[in-house]
């Protein structure tokens, strides 16, 4: 599947498409919507350490590092905790794949880290916002410096088991961890910034009093129009029904880019980023209503489309009569994104 990759000589980031053998990971580059027949890279998994989740990167909290026994660091980036998380499970289940034992080990613990089904993490958030209910913020001084509209890791552990989420501290802890991956919490200060370098990720967030954090949207306000922020919000609040990688074809040039795809319900939308950029920001996007959405045939190319393309091409039809034709990976993913979109026009 495709994923962005951070570049070794200069530090930028690339979408490739990699596919998992059982020693090795390849990548290849993506020409004019079609996959190149050799590799661009490769990752020996042999003696390679994995961690996830990878917290380096603070705009970019859906990472993988991968780091190889000739101690070459490899920054992968996701498109969602999900998909994150089922490829560090078959990536570390490839370097381990002589080891059964720490394959099952890995297993079990992935699967004792779920989200009940009835509880979303954005419920969370919302009720941690709440003006009456939700969590206290206060000012906090750490090392010099002064904090605002900030709470302590065993405040969250409180909140969180007094309003039935977790019914341990356990529990409230891995939950808060998972607040933290999908980046709706951050860490500030010394003490709670350190402990997101370590190797345990039980060890990331801290139930502990001298231990800050805040919501990600407070450290990073909104410089935008008043009017531009109102138009975002009222797009982007919809409920994210399905995310992943495609291929879309631009309006103008014709090229063919790999674009990050958010589809959204109440209000319905359709936004595409740019996962090589540092800002989680719409390219673009469109609004669902009306649109009309249908599978391409894989025998020759369309007319509208140009380039030679992989195929498992889509189209969607604005109710402006802009067209949009993008790529899937595969017939099964094609479909399950039409059957995604269909009920939303």
């Amino acid at each position: 599947g495709f994923l962005p990759l951070q570049g070794h000589i200069v530090p930028n980031w690339k979408v490739r498409w990699f596919v998992l053998l059982q020693d090795k990971l390849l990548y290849y580059k993506i020409e004019g919507g079609k996959k190149e027949p050799s590799p661009k890279g490769r990752i020996l998994l042999d003696g390679c350490t994995i961690t996830c989740p990878c917290l380096e990167y603070e705009n970019r909290p859906l990472l993988i590092k991968l780091k190889t026994k000739t101690n070459t660091d490899y920054f992968l980036e996701c498109c969602s905790r999900e998909e994150r998380d089922s490829w560090a499970l078959d990536i570390t289940g490839a370097i381990h794949a002589g080891h059964p034992v720490q394959v099952q080990e890995l297993h079990r613990m992935k699967n004792s880290f779920k989200l009940l089904d009835n509880i979303s993490l954005h419920d969370i958030v919302e009720r941690m916002y709440d003006s009456s209910t939700g969590i206290k913020l206060t000012r906090n001084l750490d090392q010099g410096n002064r904090y605002k509209e900030t709470f302590t890791g065993s405040a969250l552990v409180d909140w969180l088991i007094s309003n039935s989420f977790a019914v341990s501290r356990f529990e409230a802890v891995t939950l808060a961890s998972m607040l933290m991956d999908e980046n709706f919490i951050v860490p500030v200060g010394g003490r709670s910034t350190e402990a997101t370098r370590s190797s345990d990720p039980s060890e990331k967030f801290l139930d502990d009093s001298t231990a800050l954090y805040m919501f990600a949207e407070n450290r990073k306000k909104n410089t935008s129009s008043k009017e531009e922020v109102q138009f975002n919000i009222s797009e982007l609040s919809g409920t994210i029904v399905k995310q992943g990688f495609l291929v879309k074809q631009g309006h103008k040039r014709k090229n063919w880019k790999v674009r990050k795809f958010v589809l959204r319900a109440d209000p319905a939308f359709l936004h595409y980023y740019d996962p090589t950029k540092e800002e989680n920001k719409p390219v673009g996007g469109f609004s669902l209503r009306g649109c009309l959405v249908s599978a391409l045939e894989d025998n020759g190319v369309p007319a509208g489309v140009k380039g030679n393309v992989q195929g498992n091409l889509f189209k969607i039809i604005t109710k402006n009569d802009i067209h949009y034709y993008i790529q899937a990976s595969s017939k099964a993913e094609r479909v399950q994104w039409i059957e995604a979109i269909k009920p939303l026009t």
